[in-house]
């Protein structure tokens, strides 16, 4: 078996030699770009200081429950994998039962033996614990246990080790398993036996979980005393003491290694010169505890690593880590790394985050490292967002002023790139104000740009130039009522519609291109909820017209693939004006109008396994009106109205089986609004207000941040949305639609807050009903989006 001795590409190597000499240059010389680089240069640094181990302590410090900043104020994160004990618990059982990496052999006193891990019974037995022979690294020993084992106690304990749980403990074995227990002091399986677990007990998901945790978390304080151990990797001098099985369970290239009769699978020490120690000292504390603390400084070297020696827990940690931290700084790094490493996924995945932030990448120092092919494909793409287009074009001339000598003979195809009918007359005077008139250090003549820029601004086809963006969510709205002026009253919709793209026309001018989805296979309404959920819609309750009698419970379910709806069971409670968000795989209902002017406490929650509705703990007041999202795995519920309609500002985080923990008040009151989790923070707009007996308009917009408990005010709507809903899409909010308080008048408009340049922008209008109307986001196949 052959294994790749490559770390990282040597062009990447040479780039970034060269790359710190030029910023150091820039920073001691104070010149222009010092500032702007000096952070750059400290990544780089950061680099070359892990290949010589100088960071190895600082990452290793880093707390597994905490967020730290480090010494270059980037953030470390501690990235784990979920039911990681019990994947890695499954390989040992089958490394078990198939003889696989075994180097202990547990001989009963009628001669039978077991071959077993030294690590793992060691982890749970301290009678094998301190037996263990004295040299630091073992091969293969054996251990007599007496005639107080017997074939039935010994298989019951195995069974623990491995899987944390003993299969068939009942009062005909329990004496055996007892006697076992005792005779190798195992603690754990003497107290299952105390208490008598069932076996149904036992298979408790969670109990097994845990105490394979407890073993594995055994097993890693073997290692770092150094007990057990059957193989010390030398890393240029940098030694560590591992267990070959545990790095067998995370690494294929090590289970080669070790498995298929190299010669390094005899060796006690093995050398690996063509690695460095921090690196590799992270992936083996990761095949331990399944955990990484990552930051932009080491994701890289340790994603490179991981790689190399096929850890394939630790490489989903990093890509987990990139996908979630991309940020403006390392975007364009993620693209060459995808790029270096054939990763499709994460290179769409950076290249549409470039495309989503251009204005802000093209700010960054990297982005000024562009090849002009690439930037080139940048402009190019229909999908490129920015305020306007003369945002494109100031970032070419930045990009070209950054090397004016190298960079002056790509300036004609740079500009042909730029969609220059897409800007006003007031936005093209700044192009005519910049000297275009630019030598050509290939044949040294004059390229006059500007002229080619005026017959590119006086094209008339601007519809074949226009920037459409097509996200990978589709904003979908459903139902909602609107006024019908030729009959002269609020007509209910069936109607489901998605936003296909978004299309960005001249100067700022914006526009969303509306597509029919279908209708809901029920009454026409308004006021319900609906919610995303494994890529399915959900449409629950509402009414369809304003009489007590004609608020609905019923529920339904939408699949985008087979593009069906299918009915699925009711509610307990007739709901309207509620709020409806899925976490953790379910389906929660809270509070809302169970008739005219009566609001509900009651929460209840739908479980899709079982297409079933039941009640959760209620809430601490009856509300309607409110405004329900989830943040890092939390409910928070803003406002609404109490029971005698009036608008709260109230803010609690919910808990299904405990109740409410109320935090700090909104600054202002508010109902029938919004609430979004963006940045890490709860951004709440639009709604009314509490105006003596009557209610106005509520255009303060506030933000709650959770990290400090407090509120701060940010850019009032433009207008009013009333009873309209929001989404989140691609970092930016959207609220859609409504009705204006002073007058009843609807508000078809579609309004998008930018939290980078701290506005609202006109998006357009909505194709149907405008208000109380409901929205979500939700894959759609590509068929109904072409």
């Amino acid at each position: 078996m052959e294994f790749s001795r490559s770390y990282l590409p040597l062009e990447w190597e040479e780039k970034w030699r060269r790359e710190k000499e030029r910023l150091k240059r820039v920073v001691e010389e104070g010149g222009e770009g010092a500032e702007r680089n000096k952070q750059e240069l400290r990544r780089i640094v950061a680099y070359n200081d892990s290949k010589m181990g100088l960071s190895s302590a600082r990452r290793n410090s880093a707390s597994s429950e905490q967020v730290h900043e480090d010494e270059f104020d980037d953030k470390t994160l501690n990235y784990s994998i979920q039911n990681y004990p019990c994947d890695v618990f499954g390989i040992l059982n089958h490394f078990w039962r198939t003889g696989i990496l075994t180097d202990f052999i547990l001989v009963l006193e009628n001669g039978q033996n077991y071959q077993v891990h030294t690590a793992v019974l060691a982890a749970v037995s301290l009678f094998v614990r301190n037996r263990l022979p004295k040299e630091k690294t073992i091969h293969c020993w054996t251990l007599n246990l007496g005639s107080e084992v017997d074939n039935i106690g010994l298989q019951a304990v195995l069974e623990f080790a491995y899987t944390g749980v003993i299969l068939y403990l009942n009062e005909e074995n329990v004496e055996s398993v007892i006697a076992a227990a005792k005779v190798m002091e195992v603690q754990r399986v003497l107290e299952i036996c105390g208490k008598k677990t069932t076996k149904s007990e036992q298979q408790d998901g969670s109990q097994e979980g845990e105490e394979l945790k407890k073993t594995l978390e055994e097993i890693y304080q073997l290692s770092g005393e150094q007990v057990g151990c059957d193989v010390v990797l030398d890393i240029n001098g940098v030694f560590c003491h591992v267990h070959k099985v545990i790095l067998a369970t995370s690494s294929d290239f090590f289970r080669g290694m070790f498995t298929s009769g190299m010669r390094e699978s005899s060796q006690s020490c093995i050398a690996l010169p063509f690695l460095f120690a921090p690196e590799l000292e992270a992936l083996i504390a990761c095949a331990y505890t399944g955990q990484l603390h990552l930051n932009w400084d080491c994701v890289f070297e340790i994603a490179c690593t991981a790689l190399q020696l096929q850890f394939s827990p630790a490489l989903s940690l990093c890509l987990k880590f990139m996908h979630e931290q991309i940020d403006t700084n390392s975007c364009l790094d993620l693209i060459s790394f995808a790029e270096a490493y054939g990763m499709t996924e994460l290179l769409d995945h950076a290249t549409d985050f470039v495309l989503r932030n251009f204005w802000e990448v093209s700010e960054t120092a990297k982005f000024l490292d562009l090849s002009a092919e690439q930037l080139v494909d940048f402009l190019k793409c229909d999908g490129l967002c920015a305020p306007s287009e003369l945002t494109v074009f100031r970032a070419v001339i930045s990009w070209i002023e950054a090397s004016p000598e190298e960079r002056l003979s790509q300036a004609s195809l740079l500009m042909s790139s730029v969609r220059f009918p897409l800007m006003t007359f007031r936005e093209f005077r700044e192009v005519r104000a910049i000297n275009l008139r630019m030598e050509c250090a290939q044949n040294s003549k004059e390229v006059e740009l500007y002229l080619a820029a005026l017959k590119e601004f006086g094209n008339q086809d601007t519809e074949a130039k226009c920037r459409v963006r097509k996200p990978k969510n589709a904003l979908v709205v459903v139902g909602g009522d609107q006024l019908n002026p030729d009959m002269g009253q609020q007509i209910a919709s069936r109607e489901v519609w998605f936003a296909n793209c978004l299309r960005s026309g001249t100067g700022l001018v914006k526009d969303i291109e509306w597509r029919k989805l279908g209708e809901i296979p029920d009454q026409a309404k308004f006021r319900h909820g609906v919610a995303s959920m494994g890529e399915k819609l959900y449409v629950i309750g509402g009414c369809y017209f304003y009489t007590k009698e004609d608020i609905m419970k019923s529920a339904y379910r939408y699949d985008p693939e087979q593009n069906s709806w299918r009915r699925l069971a009711d509610m307990n409670e007739f709901r309207s004006n509620f709020s409806l968000i899925a976490n953790e795989g379910r389906l929660f209902a809270i509070g809302g109008d169970k008739e005219i002017n009566t609001n509900v406490d009651s929460v209840e929650v739908y479980n899709p396994d079982t297409d079933s509705w039941s009640f959760v703990h209620p809430l601490k007041q009856n509300l309607s009106g409110q405004a329900a999202a989830v943040c890092n795995g939390a409910i928070f519920i803003s406002g609404g109205f109490n029971c005698k309609y009036e608008c709260l500002v109230s803010l609690f985080m919910y808990h299904p089986a405990g109740g409410s923990t109320y935090l700090s008040d909104m600054t202002f009151d508010h109902a029938l609004h919004s609430m979004e989790v963006l940045r890490g923070c709860l951004y709440v707009a639009g709604g009314v207000c509490n105006l003596r007996k009557f209610y106005t308009d509520q255009l303060v917009c506030e933000i709650y941040s959770p990290r400090t408990d407090s509120w701060s005010v940010f850019e009032n709507l433009p207008v009013a949305h009333v009873g309209a809903p929001s989404v989140v899409l691609e970092d930016k909010l959207y609220i859609l639609g409504g009705y204006c308080q002073e007058d009843y008048s609807e508000s078809g408009l579609v309004h998008r807050f930018d939290p980078t340049m701290n506005r609202w922008e006109n998006m357009g209008r909505l194709p149907g009903a405008v208000t109380d109307i409901r929205a979500c986001l939700i894959p759609l196949p590509n068929h109904l989006r072409q």
